[in-house]
């Protein structure tokens, strides 16, 4: 071969792998650097945590905005709210959930006052979700529903992988509505379909009744609600003013509510200066003790505390402050399980985020979230219990705290 014609072979070889070299580099370049400019989005590295490749997520990011078939369905704000929602959802915690702005102005509606529903608390316990207890006088305890059913479909929908709040509000809905839900209860064989007409939802915080012949005084707490102080002080002075000298507490289907309460509560049946409970930061900060902070006038009185798969929160806080500062036995059945301290964080654009930021353990130091508190007395209420209207658990309280002195 001439050698000029070597040259122009060599010479065009190597310019045909500059070439190829120069475009390879560009489209590696391409897709590894993350992008200068993200079209309509402020801020992208605001608040960025160091060590954390955000690359992959703004690479999506421009292959969705770029490619994705129907254009005029990116809502960048939506997508941005949809992120969150699925990083929170991660961390797989039923009670930490980031609100939307309508989402979130619906629940600040929600916890100012009263609310239109069916009247129950619900939770999520090992991924499923399942009725904490139905309250006292709503449409709930008249259509049947029990503490520990679980809820398979709201309206037709599954519930599984249904984040909490999105069940809530499919739940609650204007008063005179109707909601359809499959129950799967322990010992049935097969899901039942109940519906349930809404109302508005408005429920007493307890009551106090005189037991053979004024001797036992028997205090049935509803929740902790704001009222619920006031309520039981009422109470104790009557209980104080009567022939009672001992007293049932009954905390069954009491799903809780403000910490403050069950402290107070606790004032009347502690001696002042005891732990109610101890709140715990896993390590983040140190722990947080409650003291009972009252009179203790209810104390010298015998006691005994009914519980069941209803209760749960301020209800087991209360009633593990009992048990481990007063040797209080518990009966009836195992309680919910739900410790967790949660932090409303308020975030732009009117949406905010509720944080699990601690978990209650017993003045002992025992875990309440997700172990619930055992009975030291179990006694189990059967279908045969509920539909002849028998209280076998109350009637083994009755039996108890007859013998104590």
């Amino acid at each position: 071969m001439p050698k000029v014609l070597r040259k122009i072979i060599f010479l065009f070889l190597s310019l045909f792998l500059i070439a190829v070299i120069f475009s390879a580099g560009f489209w590696v370049g391409e897709k590894s650097v993350k992008p200068e400019i993200i079209f309509d989005i402020q801020n992208p590295e605001l608040g960025q945590p160091s060590g954390v490749d955000f690359s992959i997520f703004w690479q999506a990011w421009l292959a969705l905005q770029e490619k994705f078939v129907n254009k005029d369905k990116l809502d960048f704000q939506k997508m941005i709210f949809g992120a969150i929602s699925g990083m929170v959802k991660s961390l797989n915690d039923p009670y930490t959930v980031f609100f939307p702005p309508q989402e979130n102005k619906k629940f600040q509606e929600e916890i100012r006052g009263s609310f239109e529903g069916v009247g129950m608390e619900v939770g999520i316990k090992k991924s499923q979700l399942q009725v904490i207890s139905p309250l006292e006088g709503t449409p709930a305890q008249t259509a049947g529903l029990r503490a520990g059913d679980k809820i398979l479909m709201i309206n037709g929908t599954s519930t599984t992988d249904m984040s909490l709040e999105e069940a809530v509000n499919l739940i609650r809905g204007q008063k005179g509505t109707q909601v359809s839900l499959m129950i799967l209860r322990q010992g049935w064989d097969k899901p039942k379909e109940i519906k349930i007409t809404r109302d508005v939802i408005q429920v007493p915080s307890l009551k106090l009744e005189m037991r053979d012949e004024g001797k036992i005084a028997y205090i049935k707490l509803y929740g902790f609600g704001a009222k619920a102080a006031n309520d039981f002080a009422e109470a104790s002075i009557n209980i104080l003013n009567s022939q009672a000298e001992k007293i049932i507490l009954d905390l069954r289907n009491n799903p809780g509510g403000y910490l403050e309460i069950a402290q107070d509560i606790a004032g009347w049946l502690l001696p002042s200066g005891k732990t109610v409970a101890i709140e715990d930061f896993a390590g983040k900060q140190e722990q947080k003790f409650y003291k009972a902070q009252g009179n203790s006038w209810l104390e010298k009185y015998p006691l005994v505390v009914l519980i069941n798969q209803g209760s749960a929160s301020a209800s087991e806080i209360l009633a593990g402050a009992l048990r481990d500062n007063r040797g209080i036995k518990l009966i009836g059945e195992k309680s919910f399980g739900k410790g967790s301290v949660q932090e409303l964080e308020d975030l732009p654009g009117n949406s905010s985020l509720k944080i699990t930021v601690a978990h209650w353990l017993t003045p002992s130091g025992k875990l309440i979230s997700d172990v619930g508190l055992e009975p030291d007395i179990k006694v189990e209420m059967t279908d045969q219990d509920y539909e002849n209207e028998k209280d076998p658990q109350l009637d083994k309280a009755l039996e108890i705290i007859r013998g104590m002195e």
